[in-house]
């Protein structure tokens, strides 16, 4: 396996906008870090076991059945859509700390399954950069395991940076407008994936 183009795939797919960055952007501005450490964690494993499993062979089920491959586009999209739509109505910081939960690690994690861009992400990674020599499971996990190096600290500075941004956020005009940005680019996302 080429790590060199294995740690430049796995950097420009993991730091570049789109559902979990952005949504990790919001909940670390929203909630902060200690809250949003299990949406982080559910990210990062969700993605490793999702990474894993294609690897080792789920995404030839993929291949043979457009119509399994269209039904997860289309349930992603639209959760994509709903969580683009609370984070836009997201206005007020009291309502945000209070009411609006975090992702769990578990929600995050699931997250994964219907995440347009992690399937492509890893779908990719597996297709080109897996070599078809020794044990197919063991190439799986050496992908999987240096994707995942790269990738934490990757949306680890989404999650940060929506934690620094919340101290400019001070007031709910402030939060409203940053909220409602994220909201519009997180649906952007949605006919960026399914388009």
């Amino acid at each position: 396996m080429d790590v060199a183009a294995l740690v430049t795939l796995a950097f420009v797919a993991s730091i570049t906008p789109g559902p979990n960055n952005l949504m990790l952007l919001a909940s670390g501005m929203n909630h902060g870090t200690h809250k949003t450490l299990p949406h982080l964690a559910g990210v990062s494993f969700g993605f490793a076991f999702l990474m894993f499993v294609i690897a080792v062979g789920l995404g030839t089920v993929f291949e043979r059945y457009d119509s399994v491959e269209l039904a997860l586009r289309l349930l992603g999209g639209t959760y994509l859509a709903y969580l683009a739509w609370k984070i836009f109505n997201t206005s007020d910081v009291a309502t945000t700390r209070s009411e609006a939960a975090p992702m769990t690690f578990v929600q995050a994690a699931l997250f994964q399954w219907v995440n347009p861009k992690a399937w492509v992400m890893a779908t990719t990674a597996s297709s080109t950069l897996l070599v078809s020599t020794g044990s197919v499971v063991a190439g799986a996990a050496t992908l999987t395991g240096g994707f995942w190096v790269v990738n934490l600290p990757c949306i680890s500075t989404w999650m940060f940076s929506g934690v620094f941004a919340s101290r400019w956020v001070n007031n709910a005009r402030r939060l409203r407008f940053i909220n409602r940005t994220l909201g519009v680019l997180l649906a952007g996302t949605v006919i960026l994936l399914l388009a």
